[in-house]
């Protein structure tokens, strides 16, 4: 109705005969404000009404600091058009002159057409939906989605000798109090890890929090984490954070080495102290929570290049776990396959029982960037396109494994016969804790050592083929004593 009654001024806003684009923004979930160069309004969406609790009738055609108690210097679309920069992710407390307070997070850009500003349109997020969103994230719950309490260290498919040390080393870190550190390029599952921790531990009937520190503002992101406290800015409310309201259970750090660095001392000084301070507010308050941090880099280039606080790292990595990417365990890729293919047999509804062996050798020559969600994904992507054909074949695969770009290793079958040598081995119950870390220890160290051996003491092409960094090498070459000069 408003975009109707009001499509003379949005023609000479965007020179267009028709407006139906903006039919997109009526139902989205954020505001949408777009004013013509004086800052008139020429578009005001349900979702904007609903934030300022204002009839679109007595916003539109109006100027915005005629709408809100603001001025050409507070307002942000004022700011932008004034300026003709863009504002980002800019947190604003402002009140409409009908008096209603609205706590919001701005990105404002200005329209420009053939170099002539002619407008801005303002994107709004309520700070309030924003943050509830990110502290009670859920899979959705449906009849193919594993449940969170369902993730559990059986469920997490693999034979690699280096999973099952990563594996092992997570279920008895599980049970302690100690503060775990994942490590694993993006896709190899470092999530099902934390959750599956999270529900191997005594706090398993408590909240599993999860936070990606790369996917949050900066601006936002110690409020979210800390909580907020009555005056610590223009209109900022008494609000506990997700350390404090995780208390008593797990919180899991995603990619903790993206979080700003003056953040980073402030969370080292909470986990030591064992209590959080909300923004603003004076008084300290007790936490007791698992703390699960991940990197998905390793650690020691992070802490080179300044990303990430060494101090931080070797508080948060008291248990540090590597999992290793999936080109590095080839062996499990039949176990991967099989699984994927019948979990979405189940989602599409398809009958496929298996890829053709031209397919799977692709499969083991593959560098599997994305890792296991990369497959997976592929294997969707096949299953969706195949029609009635029950089996994956090289002409249902992305264009990228069809021209060969990726491969990284010959064609050679032994890579299949390990696949399904790695059959789920009978395993003996009578293991102590204290044999498997020492085992795990043991493993690690001749792996080390044979690689070293292997190219004489050839750093690089050692940590190559163990598939670990040059300095992470060095790392572990200082930590079982073995000398380079030793192997040459």
């Amino acid at each position: 109705m408003n975009r109707l009654s009001h499509q003379n001024a949005r023609k000479f806003l965007f020179g267009l005969d028709n407006a139906n684009f903006l039919a997109i923004f009526d139902e989205y979930s954020d505001g949408v404000l777009i004013t013509d160069k004086d800052g008139i309004i020429v578009y005001y969406n349900h979702a904007m009404s609903r934030i300022d609790e204002l009839d679109p009738k007595n916003a539109i055609l109006n100027r915005v600091t005629e709408v809100y108690d603001l001025d050409d210097h507070t307002s942000l679309i004022m700011r932008c058009l004034h300026t003709r920069r863009p504002i980002v992710d800019e947190p604003i407390y402002y009140r409409t002159r009908m008096g209603k307070f609205a706590n919001t997070i701005h990105n404002v850009h200005p329209i420009f057409n053939k170099n002539k500003l002619v407008g801005s349109i303002c994107f709004v997020r309520d700070f309030n939906v924003l943050t509830e969103t990110l502290s009670s994230m859920r899979l959705p719950d449906n009849q193919y989605r594993m449940h969170h309490h369902e993730i559990t260290f059986d469920t997490i498919i693999g034979q690699d000798p280096a999973l099952k040390d990563a594996l092992n080393a997570a279920r008895m870190a599980a049970n302690t109090p100690s503060p775990v550190m994942l490590y694993g390029e993006t896709g190899t599952g470092k999530e099902l890890f934390a959750r599956a921790i999270h529900n191997h531990s005594p706090r398993h009937e408590k909240k599993y929090t999860p936070v990606n520190c790369a996917a949050i503002p900066e601006n936002l992101l110690e409020g979210i984490l800390f909580g907020t406290s009555k005056g610590a800015f223009t209109g900022s409310i008494n609000k506990a954070g997700l350390f404090e309201r995780t208390s008593q259970g797990t919180i899991f750090l995603d990619e903790i080495n993206s979080m700003p660095v003056g953040l980073q001392s402030k969370i080292l000084r909470i986990v030591q102290e064992g209590k959080v301070r909300r923004v603003g507010a004076l008084k300290e308050i007790k936490f007791d929570l698992k703390i699960i941090s991940s990197v998905n880099q390793d650690p020691h280039i992070s802490i080179a290049d300044k990303s990430l606080r060494s101090d931080l790292f070797y508080r948060l990595g008291v248990v540090f776990i590597h999992i290793v990417p999936l080109r590095d365990r080839i062996a499990d890729l039949l176990l991967l396959v099989n699984h994927f293919i019948t979990k979405h047999n189940k989602v599409l509804g398809r009958q496929v029982r298996g890829i053709d062996q031209q397919v799977m050798d692709m499969f083991s020559r593959y560098h599997w960037p994305g890792n296991v969600r990369e497959l997976e994904h592929v294997i969707e992507g096949a299953m969706n396109i195949m029609g009635q054909d029950d089996q994956i074949r090289r002409t249902y695969l992305p264009s990228h494994f069809a021209n060969g770009s990726g491969m990284i290793r010959p064609a050679n079958p032994r890579y299949l016969r390990r696949t399904t040598a790695y059959i789920p081995a009978h395993q003996d119950s009578e293991i102590q804790d204290s044999d498997l870390m020492f085992n795990k220890k043991e493993h690690e160290k001749k792996m080390v050592w044979q690689a070293l051996m292997q190219y004489r003491g050839n750093v690089t092409r050692a940590a190559g083929k163990l598939g670990i960094s040059r300095q992470l090498l060095y790392y572990k070459m200082k930590k079982f004593n073995l000398s380079r000069d030793a192997f040459q």
